[in-house]
């Protein structure tokens, strides 16, 4: 068999253990938070309803019983395909998803093309210029964003390009009543793509420049410039293509990142996605919704790591993937 077949394969075997402890811990924390889902699900109402009628909707909605115990109902559902019902969104769990997990997707997709595209060019070209202006301003830049958290970021850049300039919206997929359009997504969704690319690109890029640095110090690199090839091509042919390997499984890690960081950056911006459920369904104390966005997330780092291993693999075919 394929020795990357055989990885995906194990991946897969390893995932279903990991899947089962996710799930089981999610209920067990769910159990311990101290939000009342009764108080989530009625709302004002709370404050209103006799005791009798409480405790009937209680009972219907089984919110009284022990966790073991639903877990176990939301397990034998999940077998038969059944994600169950969102209490907090009053609807079932697969509508939820569907209606949601695209926009996060897209967000997702857009902030990575931004995380990846600012490290390896400022990555590689402050590396090139080491020690000229660019790689002081870019360098000092990076360590500044590293250390400042993604809801500051948000908050600035709402501050600077949506009230102070005026230039981007900053809340929702549209205007208000307006049609979902291509125009008004893609107005929407740049300021918290940016903000989420931003914020996640600063190690990418830090670590671009230093494996460019110890990459062109390597002998095969003196050798490419002994033999009088161009700066360009010693940098671009000889140098950066070791450098980008340990990249990849660094990539990896980040896309997980920035699929979780999500949550804040949705919730900041009103963006219609299911990382700004994740809050709804921890609040009200949802168990099928929150178990639902939980694995999911898991599923997210276990593929996204998957990936980088098989690229690194077929980058670089002396690793051994059965390691």
């Amino acid at each position: 068999m394929n020795p990357i077949t055989r990885l995906v394969l194990r991946r897969a075997l390893l995932a279903v253990p990991v899947l089962a402890v996710v799930s089981v811990a999610i209920f067990a924390l769910a159990a311990a938070s101290p939000f009342d889902p009764l108080a989530a699900y009625l709302g004002d109402r709370y404050l209103t309803m006799d005791p009798e009628d409480q405790a009937r909707i209680a009972a219907q909605h089984g919110f009284d019983d022990p966790w073991p115990q639903r877990y176990l109902h939301w397990a034998g559902d999940l077998l038969t395909g059944d994600l169950g019902t969102s209490v907090a969104l009053r609807q079932p769990v697969v509508d939820v998803l569907a209606e949601r997990l695209p926009w996060t997707m897209l967000l997702v997709a857009v902030a990575l093309v931004i995380t990846m595209t600012t490290a390896l060019v400022f990555g590689v070209w402050s590396a090139w210029r080491q020690g000229g202006w660019v790689d002081r301003v870019v360098t000092a830049l990076s360590h500044v964003l590293e250390g400042i958290p993604t809801f500051v970021v948000a908050l600035g850049a709402i501050a600077v390009f949506g009230v102070a300039l005026s230039w981007l919206p900053v809340a929702g997929l549209t205007e208000a009543g307006a049609p979902v359009s291509f125009g008004q997504v893609s107005r929407h969704l740049l300021l918290p793509a940016l903000v989420l690319g931003l914020s996640q690109a600063p190690v990418l890029l830090l670590h671009v420049r230093q494996s460019l640095l110890t990459a062109l110090a390597d002998d095969h690199v003196a050798g490419a410039r002994a033999r009088g090839l161009g700066e360009a091509r010693v940098v671009l042919r000889h140098a950066l293509p070791a450098a980008l390997l340990p990249f990849t499984t660094l990539l990896g890690a980040r896309a997980a990142e920035i699929a979780t960081g999500a949550v804040l950056v949705e919730e900041v911006f009103s963006w219609p996605g299911a990382a700004q459920a994740v809050v709804r369904a921890a609040v009200a104390v949802d168990f099928p919704l929150l178990a639902a966005l939980t694995l999911l997330s898991t599923i997210a780092v276990l593929v996204s790591s998957l990936l980088a291993d098989v690229a690194y693999a077929l980058l670089d075919p002396r690793v051994a993937v059965d390691a």
